[in-house]
C-alpha cells in the first residue's frame, strides 16, 4: 500500500477544503460521506479573518463573493415587529456579527467540492464502521464499501463525529454542552426582511429568527431554546417539530407564521449546542479536524474558519514532514492550538447573553448592541472581532496551490 494514501470522513467544508490541500502536497486521498450527495442549501456561514485568507490562497474568492447572500446586518426586534437595536454588516470592518462574506453552507461546500476534483475519491452514501490501527496503515471497514487499508484516517464529520467515536471514545466525553438547542430550516413565506438578519427575543431563553435567503422569497428562519439535555430521537423530525411548536407557541412577532412553515421545510434541523474539547487531536494514525475536533459552537461565528484554516494547517504539515505522520500531528497542534483556544471564547454571557431569560436580560442586551455601534465602543469591539477570527497563517510550499497558479 502507497503510504501517502488518506481517508477523509466528512464532505462538507474541512473534508474537501483538506482534500485540496492534500493533493497539493502529493497525497492520495478518498472522501467517505454519509449524504447520497454535497448537502445543498443550508444556513448562512461567515468567511472571516484567517478563514478568508484561506479561500484566498485557494484561489477561489472572485467564486465565494459571487455566491455571497446580500445581507445588511443584524436587527433585534420586539414582539411587536419593533426594531430596538442594529448591527450593520460594514459597521466593524466586515468582521462583526453577521461578516462581510455571507454565504450559505451548502455554497460553500459546493465550491470547495468541485475545487477538489477531479483527484479525489467521493465514496457518497457510506460511512465508516470501524477502524483498526497497525504499525503502518490503517484498516478501515465501511458500511457498504469493502475494506480498505489507508496510510492515515482524518475525522471531519462534524460535533457527532463516528470517527471521533471509534478512535477517541464516547462523545459524552468530549462534549461540553453550553444549554442552548438550535434548530435551522429554509421556507419560502415572502417575510419582507429588508435584508436584515432579524432576531426576536422572548422570555424564557427563547430566541425566533430570519435572515435572507439567495433566492427571491427564500428565508432561512431559526429556533434557539436553553434547556438542559433533551432526550429525543434524532431521526423523528416530526417529533422534534412538534417539541419545538409546543416551546414557541405562546411567543410574538413573526413566530407563528415561522412555525407554519417549518413542516414543508426541505433540510429542517435540531440539535443541541457543544463545544469539542479534546487535549490531543490525534491518535496514532487517526486525527480530527474542524467540528469534529474543536467545535466552538455557532454563537462565535468562527466554525467555519476554524475548519479551512485547520485543513490548511494539517495538510501543509503533512507535506512539510514529508508524510511523517508523528511529526506533522503535533506541529498542527502546536500551531492551531492558540487559533482554536481564542475561537471557543464564547460572547459575553455565552447561552445567557444571547438567549436572556428574562424581561430586563432582553432590555440589557439590547442595550449593549446599541452601544457597541457607537464611537469609541464601535473601534473597540470592531478591534476585538478582527482579531478573533485571525491567525498568522504558515506558508506552506503546496504544489499547485490555487494563488500560484
Amino acid at each position: 500500500m502507497p503510504n501517502n494514501e488518506i481517508l477523509i470522513c466528512g464532505a462538507g467544508i474541512a473534508g474537501p477544503a483538506l482534500a485540496y490541500w492534500l493533493r497539493r502536497g502529493g497525497f492520495t486521498v478518498t472522501i467517505v460521506e454519509r449524504a447520497p450527495a454535497p448537502r445543498p442549501g443550508g444556513q448562512t456561514v461567515d468567511l472571516r479573518g484567517a478563514g478568508r485568507t484561506v479561500i484566498e490562497r485557494m484561489g477561489l474568492m472572485d467564486r465565494a463573493r459571487a455566491e455571497t447572500v446580500d445581507q445588511r446586518g443584524l436587527a433585534l426586534v420586539d414582539t411587536d415587529g419593533r426594531t430596538t437595536a442594529r448591527l450593520p454588516a460594514d459597521g466593524f470592518g466586515g468582521e462583526g456579527i453577521v461578516s462581510e462574506i455571507e454565504i450559505l453552507r451548502g455554497d460553500l461546500a459546493r465550491l470547495l467540492y468541485e475545487a477538489s476534483l477531479p483527484d479525489t475519491e467521493y465514496l457518497f452514501d457510506d460511512t465508516v464502521t470501524g477502524i483498526d490501527q497497525h504499525a503502518d496503515g490503517v484498516t478501515v471497514t465501511f458500511e457498504n464499501a469493502a475494506p480498505r487499508r489507508f496510510a492515515l484516517v482524518v475525522g471531519a464529520d462534524g460535533p457527532h463525529s463516528v470517527v471521533r467515536g471509534l478512535a477517541f471514545g464516547p462523545e459524552r466525553d468530549f462534549v461540553r454542552p453550553i444549554g442552548l438547542y438550535t434548530s435551522w430550516f429554509t421556507a419560502f413565506d415572502g417575510l419582507d426582511l429588508d435584508g436584515w438578519f432579524v432576531m426576536h427575543n422572548a422570555p424564557g431563553g427563547l430566541v425566533v429568527s430570519a435572515r435572507p435567503g439567495r433566492l427571491p422569497g427564500e428565508i432561512k428562519a431559526g429556533f434557539s431554546f436553553r434547556s438542559p439535555p433533551l432526550s429525543y430521537d434524532r431521526r423523528d423530525i416530526a417529533a422534534q417539530q412538534e417539541l419545538l411548536a409546543r416551546r414557541f407557541a405562546h411567543v410574538g412577532w413573526e413566530t407563528p407564521r415561522l412555525l407554519r412553515a417549518m413542516s414543508a421545510a426541505p433540510d429542517f434541523f435540531l440539535d443541541s449546542m457543544g463545544q469539542v474539547r479534546l487535549d490531543s487531536w490525534s491518535r496514532g494514525r487517526v486525527a480530527l479536524l474542524g467540528d469534529a475536533g474543536y467545535c466552538a459552537t455557532p454563537l462565535t461565528g468562527l466554525g467555519t474558519s476554524l475548519a479551512l484554516v485547520g485543513a490548511y494547517v494539517l495538510a501543509g504539515e503533512l507535506a512539510a514532514a514529508g508524510g511523517n505522520h508523528g511529526v506533522a500531528f503535533r506541529r498542527y497542534d502546536t500551531v492551531m492550538r492558540p487559533y482554536v483556544s481564542q475561537a471557543q471564547q464564547l460572547p459575553p454571557g455565552g447561552a445567557a447573553g444571547y438567549a436572556p431569560s428574562g424581561r430586563l436580560g432582553i432590555r440589557l442586551r439590547d442595550l449593549s448592541m446599541r452601544s457597541m455601534t457607537r464611537w469609541p465602543m464601535r473601534n473597540l469591539f470592531a478591534a476585538q472581532f478582527a482579531k478573533a477570527g485571525n491567525i498568522a497563517l504558515p506558508e506552506y510550499a503546496l504544489a499547485g496551490a490555487g494563488a500560484q497558479e
